[in-house]
């Protein structure tokens, strides 16, 4: 199989890793509450590629994250792969962000809870069986003690669950497993399958994954005395 380049940009994190299947051969990643990935993708690309030893023209797909998550680093890491993929003529594959932390925890045995971050107590989640399979539609949740009481015995995690820290000591049968990010080496896997079973999106029609409208203030009408 031919290289793959993954890019997940959908939270804080900004990651990008290059393998073969599910071999990683290089990653470069930072996080900070700067949201800096238009300034640092490009160079994260040109090193893992001179880190694996590799040209552009050597891979035979690029990943990367549709979300949910920040509506800047979506668009910044979509257009990116769109980009890379147009002028290589190669597929393009869309990763659900959610599925990426699943693969990341490397969790089975209960349902699992993969969340991001959506300001205050709200996240984008989405349930996924004991075997990392997706349950339901993804959607935001306001995190609180009704629903971490029904929520029974389940995996939370991702930088959404970890807000969420005292909630989760006071719900025991939720276990929360600190730390987990959306990883671009992660996605190597999930890509890969993918690849092999030629299942690729669209490189016109994909689109992230928001979760959500964004919020767009109109600005106010100037008077005419103005």
């Amino acid at each position: 199989m031919g290289a793959i380049l993954c890019i997940e940009t959908a939270t804080p994190l900004c990651s990008v890793a290059v393998g073969r299947g599910p071999l990683l051969l290089a990653e470069r990643e930072s996080t900070g509450e700067r949201l800096a990935h238009a300034e640092l993708l490009n160079m994260f690309v040109d090193a893992v590629m001179r880190e694996a030893g590799l040209r552009m023209r050597d891979l035979e797909a690029v990943a990367v994250g549709i979300g949910p998550g920040s509506y800047t680093g979506l668009r910044i890491g979509v257009s990116a792969a769109k980009g890379f993929c147009h002028a290589l003529g190669i597929p393009i594959i869309g990763l659900g962000t959610l599925e990426t932390l699943v693969a990341a925890a490397g969790r089975s045995g209960k349902s699992m809870w993969p969340m991001v971050d959506a300001r205050r107590m709200e996240v984008f989640t989405q349930e996924h069986d004991g075997n990392a399979r997706p349950v339901g539609a993804m959607a935001p949740l306001i995190l609180d003690a009704p629903w971490a009481k029904g929520a029974g015995k389940c995996f939370v995690l991702g930088d959404g669950a970890d807000k969420a820290a005292a909630l989760w000591a006071d719900h025991p049968e939720v276990e929360h497993v600190p730390g987990v990010k959306p990883h671009a080496r992660a996605m190597l896997a999930l890509a890969a399958d993918r690849l092999r079973s030629g299942r690729v999106d669209d490189l016109a029609y994909l689109a992230p994954l928001y979760g959500k409208e964004a919020n767009v203030t109109q600005p106010r009408k100037r008077s005419a005395s103005a």
